[in-house]
This record gives structure tokens, C-alpha cells and sequence, in this order.
């Protein structure tokens, strides 16, 4: 058994994704984008975007959850934080009485590993719990989009459908408006109170639920401070007197003092999403895919100067022979997480949750082992700029032909799912069955090996609370990441276009395909910058300069979030 710890920062992928699910909830941003248009074409081909003058009123009220006050409150878009030892008898209830009328629902969700029974001391819990008798349709995650894709062709859609952004390509965005009900006869403005947890949920994560003009989603929040973090080797660094560089120039400078390839060390991995970072290069995680208003100019993050000298210091970390060889291999690198344990390299730009996970893997085999993250600083030794991440990345939707009975059941489980850090729900939610599923030691729990594989991608896939971290087995890591958060919070700035679901027109779905692989062939050498220039070039006259108008309207119509 391994230390199992309440956890939500958000995340860049699906690898990171299960990292932090697997032991709570968590919010991933990032991956494909949505039809979300008020007066967006129907049809998916025109796009759009989910701002517009009518958003406001389709947005549910906020109303602060006062039921738990977490240790470290949020600031500057950072996470709350808990770093208390928990006491189950003192829990705090959210849901003073089931919601639930006693009705079926189905949820088609992803899910990653072997799903369990739906006869499960789990299940059975939460639903006897809500008041909803839930019957999971988990479908391997790995290849959900295939499967999503089918099931939204056909006319036998479940009640509940769990739709991450990466999964929503293709011909996606269009079912989403043509298959998911309307749910704001039920949650917006003041109407949301009725069902207090969801009224919680920040109102930058329900403007991401807004579809075709319509509040369809239900959310999965997550703090828009990036959640890429340059983590090292800090009781390496402090037995070799190494100091946290400031600066790219230090960053390298440090970086050839580390390495040594005959002793089999060398300083990191690819530091790319960190170059973005030290260079204010726009994000790049998904659609709009950097686009911003500079100096009264709408640009993309391909034809700034910063972009292209991330890609340079980046290239001379590989050429400079400090980036560990695993790294050369891309996509298709093994885990690092062995081999940075072993110390063959001491820094690696990774999600927030491994700052927790190494940790709790390591106390045990290696108690001198000690992760920790490097503030990022400007290139040039500054305060950095860095681009808010968006606010939500996973949702649920309802079908559009389930009764009122049935959104009032899904909205039951979803009030429950979403209940704070340190109430009865969020246990149960997110540790299960005490004595089955977890124990209690010391005020830390802990799965047992039928929590492990029991707990895990259900019901938090529903809806989630605010974004939150909580390690009762490392408080220390928990306020770390935190104020970690709040530092890199003071500096984030949010594009014109954040917190908006984009969907670009069809004929420039794959106009941007190319561009993450020239930058890898760039870095390791396979490329020069003055091939990315070319690209760039090519990319305006096949279409990006079209698409930089195709914006403009956005803007017009819209406005700007920055």
C-alpha cells in the first residue's frame, strides 16, 4: 500500500491526468477545442468562440462555499490549500439530505486500467449516498475518442457523457450542441442554489461550459496558473551547493557544471515548456493556439521573437550535451521518473502532481530523496510573464432526451461530487469506503490496495470542486505547491482570449499539425531555426494570416479577456 493523498491541480496531458486521479480529483487543461459559440454555425464548420454579450446571464451565480475553510486560501489564482491532518469525526457535511429521487442513471466516461465491477462496495456507497442509482459505461481512455465518436453518431446515447477537451476533434463539436441538453433552465444565475457545491464552482470554469449558446457542461475546475513546474533534485543540489539559477544564461551555465556523462549524470530533460515560461512565449496547449493582442495587433506565438529564442536556448541545452539522451527519444521517452530517482538527472519540467506523487513514491526506498520547484524567472534574470492555462478542461454532459427526473438525479450526483476538501462527500467521493477502500493513520490516509483499484475515475469525472491540494502525508509539499502557485500567480497574465471555448473553422483544423514536431527536430538538432521561420512563412500564406482576421471578429464581436 502507498500513501493516497486528496489532490487537484490541473495538468498538460492524459499521462499527468492519471497520475492525479488515481488518487483524487483533478482538473486537466489542455487538448482539442470546442464548438462553443453563441451564434456559432451549427453545422461545427464556421466556429466560434464561447464569450459573446449573452454569456453573462447563462452563467450560474457564484456563492462561496463556507462549509470548510482550507489552511492556505487562494491567491492570485493559485489552488486553496489544506496541510492538516485530517479527522474523519469532525468531517463537515455539504449535503445535509440526498438530492436524488431514486433513478437510473448512465455515465459513459473514460477510463484508464481495468474498471471495476458495477456491483462494488464503491459504487454502492456513493449511490446509496446521493440517492441515484449510477451505472457506469467506462470505456478504455487510451481510445475513447473512437468510441465517443460512435456512440454520438448513434441514437443510443447514455444519460451522462464525460468528454475531455483532448477527446473533442473531428465531428465531436458538433454533437455536442445537437445531443447534450440545455442546462441552464436549472443551474443559471440564482437557480444553481439550489444545489450550493456547484454554485462554488468558480465562474471562469462555467463560462468554458457554454455550447452553441447554451450552458450544456458540467465542469471540472482547475487553477489557470500554469501547472508546469522546472522540478529538481533538491537534496542533490544541497549536498552539491548547487544554487537555483535565475536566468537562462545560469540555467546553462549550471547545467554543464552538473553533467557528467561518464559518471552518468546529466543536469535535465527536455526544458522546453520551460524555455516558454522563461521567454513569456503564449501558451500553446490548445485552440487558441497563442493567439493574442500585442500592441493593438492580433499575433500568434509562431511569429514572435520569444518563440523562436525558446526554441534557440532550448536547442543549446541538447547541443551543449546536458539533456539526458532519453530525452532525444520525444514522445517515445520512458518514464522519467526511475532514472531521475536515481539521480542521472536532477531537473525536469514536469505537471505540479509529480512534485506530490515522487514524493510519496520515494519516502519509503529513498528517505534522503527530496523534489522541489524551481520558481521561473525571465531569461534574462527578471520577473517573468507567464499566460494563464484555462480554467477547465474536463466536462460532463446530459442527453438532451433525459427527462427533468433524470438532470435533476445528474445534478444530485454532481452537487455531491463537487463538495469541498474536508467534508463527508469529498471522502467518500474521492477515498471511498473507510476500512475497504482507505484507513486512517495519524490523521493521513491511506488506500488499501481495493481502494487503488476501486476509487479511481468515477464519480469525480461528474463535476469537481474549486481547484485544491491537499496532503495530509506531506503538508509540506501541499504549502509548497500552493505558494508555489501564488509567486507564479503574480506574474500570470491572461490572454484576449482566455477562459473562452474556441473552435476554429474546419478548413484550419490542421493548419498548425506540423509545428510541435519541426520544434522538437529544432531543439535536438534535426532542424534550424531558419526552418521554422520558413514554416512560419508558409503557415500565413495557407491560411494563418486568414485565420488571424477569422479572430479579429472574435475580438470585435467579443471583446478581449486581457
Amino acid at each position: 500500500m502507498t500513501p493516497n493523498a486528496a489532490s487537484a491541480p490541473s495538468g498538460p496531458s492524459r499521462r499527468s491526468f492519471l497520475a492525479s486521479t488515481a488518487v483524487a480529483t483533478a482538473a486537466v487543461s489542455g487538448g482539442l477545442p470546442l464548438l462553443a459559440a453563441c451564434g456559432a454555425s451549427d453545422s461545427g464548420s464556421g466556429g466560434g468562440s464561447s464569450s459573446g454579450k449573452d454569456a453573462k446571464k447563462l452563467l450560474p451565480s457564484y456563492v462561496a462555499n463556507n462549509v470548510v475553510t482550507p489552511d492556505i486560501p487562494s491567491k492570485n489564482g493559485s489552488s486553496i490549500g489544506f496541510t492538516s491532518k485530517l479527522d474523519l469525526a469532525t468531517l463537515k457535511t455539504s449535503v445535509p439530505k440526498k438530492l436524488g429521487k431514486g433513478g437510473k442513471v448512465t455515465v459513459m466516461s473514460p477510463f484508464w486500467g481495468s474498471p471495476p465491477k458495477q456491483d462494488n462496495p464503491y459504487y454502492n456507497a456513493m449511490n446509496d449516498m446521493i440517492g441515484v442509482d449510477v451505472e457506469w459505461q467506462n470505456q478504455d481512455g487510451n481510445t475513447y475518442d473512437q468510441k465517443l465518436g460512435a456512440v454520438l453518431a448513434s441514437s443510443d446515447v447514455p444519460d451522462v457523457v464525460v468528454i475531455p477537451n483532448w477527446n473533442m476533434g473531428g465531428k465531436i463539436p458538433t454533437a455536442i450542441i445537437s445531443k447534450f441538453a440545455d442546462l441552464g433552465p436549472y443551474l443559471s444565475g440564482d437557480k444553481v442554489k439550489d444545489y450550493p457545491n456547484l454554485a462554488a464552482i468558480p465562474t471562469d470554469a462555467w463560462r468554458r461550459c457554454i455550447f452553441g449558446g447554451k450552458l450544456r457542461g458540467l465542469p471540472m475546475p482547475s487553477s489557470y496558473v500554469t501547472n508546469i513546474v522546472p522540478l529538481y533534485r533538491k537534496d542533490i543540489f544541497d549536498k552539491e551547493g548547487y544554487e537555483v539559477p535565475r536566468s537562462a544564461a545560469e540555467f546553462l551555465s549550471l547545467a554543464k557544471e552538473i553533467t557528467n556523462a561518464k559518471a552518468k549524470r546529466w543536469a535535465c530533460m527536455d526544458m522546453k515548456w520551460t524555455a516558454w515560461q522563461m521567454f513569456s512565449v503564449l501558451s500553446g496547449s490548445e485552440k487558441p493556439l497563442g493567439w493574442n493582442l500585442v500592441d493593438g495587433k492580433l499575433i500568434n506565438r509562431i511569429e514572435t521573437d520569444e518563440y523562436l529564442e525558446a526554441l534557440e536556448w532550448t536547442r543549446k541545452l541538447f547541443a551543449a550535451g546536458v539533456v539526458h539522451p532519453d530525452a532525444k527519444l520525444g514522445k517515445n521517452a520512458p518514464d522519467p521518473g526511475p532514472k531521475f530517482a536515481a539521480g542521472e538527472f536532477l531537473i525536469y519540467a514536469q505537471d505540479i502532481s509529480q512534485w506530490w506523487s515522487r514524493t510519496a513514491e520515494q519516502a519509503t526506498q529513498n528517505p534522503d530523496f527530496k523534489i522541489w520547484g524551481m520558481d521561473v524567472y525571465g531569461h534574462d534574470g527578471g520577473n517573468p510573464q507567464v499566460w494563464a492555462e484555462q480554467p477547465a478542461g474536463i466536462f460532463a454532459f446530459v442527453n438532451k432526451k433525459a427527462s427533468e427526473s433524470v438532470i435533476h438525479d445528474v445534478l444530485a450526483v454532481a452537487n455531491t461530487t463537487a463538495a469541498p476538501y474536508g467534508t463527508k462527500e469529498y471522502m467518500a467521493t474521492n477515498y471511498g469506503v473507510e476500512g475497504t477502500h482507505y484507513t486512517v493513520k495519524n490523521g493521513v490516509p491511506t488506500k488499501t490496495t481495493r481502494g487503488n483499484n476501486e476509487v479511481i475515475n468515477a464519480y469525480v469525472m461528474i463535476a469537481s470542486p474549486a481547484a485544491t491540494i491537499a496532503h495530509p502525508d506531506f503538508p509540506d509539499v501541499a504549502k509548497a505547491q500552493v505558494e508555489w502557485q501564488q509567486r507564479m500567480g503574480s506574474f500570470t497574465r491572461k490572454s484576449s482570449f482566455f477562459g473562452q471555448m474556441i473552435t476554429e473553422p474546419s478548413r484550419y483544423t490542421n493548419l498548425m499539425d506540423d509545428f510541435e514536431t519541426l520544434e522538437d527536430d529544432i531543439t535536438r538538432g534535426r532542424k534550424k531555426i531558419s526552418d521554422m521561420q520558413q514554416a512560419v512563412a508558409e503557415w500565413k500564406t495557407k491560411g494563418g494570416d486568414k485565420l488571424r482576421d477569422w479572430y479579429q471578429k472574435l475580438l470585435d464581436d467579443n471583446g478581449s479577456a486581457s
